[in-house]
């Protein structure tokens, strides 16, 4: 059985200085290959160690799936040249189309896209 929150944040403390194969295999997050080979599965252990750390990898609104079924961050950054890029999963979410326009509002600490014609409903 796989270590979760605390549990998990203990044993991670309690090793130490092991290497990430050892905390991997020690907490639980492995499986068995066809052939009989042990399977670290290192995602599933970074995952569980960053919920135990009060980490959210994405559990809001929408059905919260992107490609592949993995969980939205609902959080973007800002790129290196600048722009700040809104993916395909979240405009998929809200049905936006190609060429569907959005009027830029500038808060204090907020950047809103409303849809152009669309009443700009203040909160």
């Amino acid at each position: 059985m796989a270590l979760t929150g605390s549990e998990l944040l203990a044993k991670v403390k309690e090793l130490g200085d092991a290497s990430k194969s050892d905390l991997v295999r020690a907490a639980g997050y492995l499986s068995t290959k066809k052939d009989g080979s042990e399977r670290l599965n290192f995602t599933a252990f970074y995952e569980a160690l960053l919920e135990a750390k009060g980490v959210s990898l994405g559990d809001g609104g929408g059905s919260g799936k992107g490609k592949a079924g993995r969980s939205l961050s609902y959080v973007a950054t800002v790129q290196g040249n600048g722009n700040l890029l809104v993916g395909m999963a979240y405009t998929g979410l809200l049905d936006l189309k190609p060429g569907d326009e959005f009027e830029i509002k500038l808060g204090r600490k907020q950047i809103r896209l409303i849809p152009v014609g669309a009443a700009d409903e203040e909160e």
